[in-house]
């Protein structure tokens, strides 16, 4: 029999954490990843993650992104994500969470490859530098039109405490030019996690993964074959039909009753 899946839910489902704590699934923090709820808004975001952490031992923090950029031409900007990923680096912490979801920043036609791979590397390593051996960094694919770039910032970095998270919406979305299979092959020797949801191509819908035009099923097989220590998050708000498609096609084991997440 194959061996099932690690899962974690995104709190950008409802009813996320009930779900983790009922069927022993982890829980992805996504609500820093909007950077203001780390500021004035903090107390009242501070109280849901502890409520929601509350039961749950396996933990990841996405980490906030928008307007955010590691390679940014303005050094000011760079400085201002460095402060940021600092300020959700130490949340991670506060809550007990060892592992957090980063992106690069990466925007098309902006940036010369080499240029934003020399740069970003020098931000990664001055970042992870001076923190715990437990503690690393996953980096997602968003707007890059193949793996290869990433691949080289993990590599070029030089830290095993950087590892890839494919994002399997985002392979398959409009900016990627590689199939997605071709970047699990690609990405296997660096991946560490992967965000599941799926899309139609044109758009980032996040919908669970049997709604979209990705053959979900296909990649989950080859990177459980590839990359059997991988773990793994549903990304989406339908996390009952994401569950549910899971657990039908065999990546999660037999039992879980739907009637009790209702």
């Amino acid at each position: 029999m194959s061996e099932k899946i690690e899962l974690y839910l995104s709190t950008i489902g409802e009813g996320a954490a009930a779900l983790a704590r009922r069927h022993g699934f982890g829980l992805e923090i996504s609500d820093f990843s909007y950077a203001a709820n780390m500021d004035a808004d903090f107390p009242h975001w501070d109280a849901v993650t502890r409520e929601n952490l509350s039961g749950v031992e396996k933990r990841i923090f996405h980490a906030p992104y928008s307007e955010l950029n590691p390679a940014a031409f303005d050094p000011l900007v760079a400085e201002v994500t460095g402060r940021r990923l600092e300020q959700a680096y130490r949340l991670a912490r506060r809550y007990d969470i060892h592992r957090m979801v980063v992106h690069s920043g990466f925007v098309p036609r902006i940036y010369h490859r080499s240029w934003f791979v020399e740069r970003s590397v020098e931000f990664w390593r001055g970042f992870l530098g001076g923190k715990p051996p437990d503690f690393s960094l996953l980096l997602e694919n968003v707007m890059e039109d193949s793996p290869d770039m990433l691949m080289e910032i993990v590599d070029k970095t030089g830290d095993g405490r950087l590892k890839l998270c494919l994002d399997v919406g985002h392979a398959g979305g409009y900016f990627s030019a590689t199939p997605v299979l071709g970047w699990v092959e690609a990405a296997a020797p660096y991946l560490g996690h992967v965000h599941i949801h799926n899309n139609n191509v044109e758009e980032d819908l996040h919908d669970p993964p049997g709604r979209g035009a990705i053959d979900v099923e296909a990649v989950l097989v080859r990177i459980r074959e590839l990359c059997p220590g991988a773990t793994y998050t549903a990304e989406t708000a339908d996390l009952l039909s994401a569950v549910s498609w899971l657990e039908l096609r065999g990546f999660l084991s037999a039992g879980i009753d739907e009637r009790a997440w209702k």
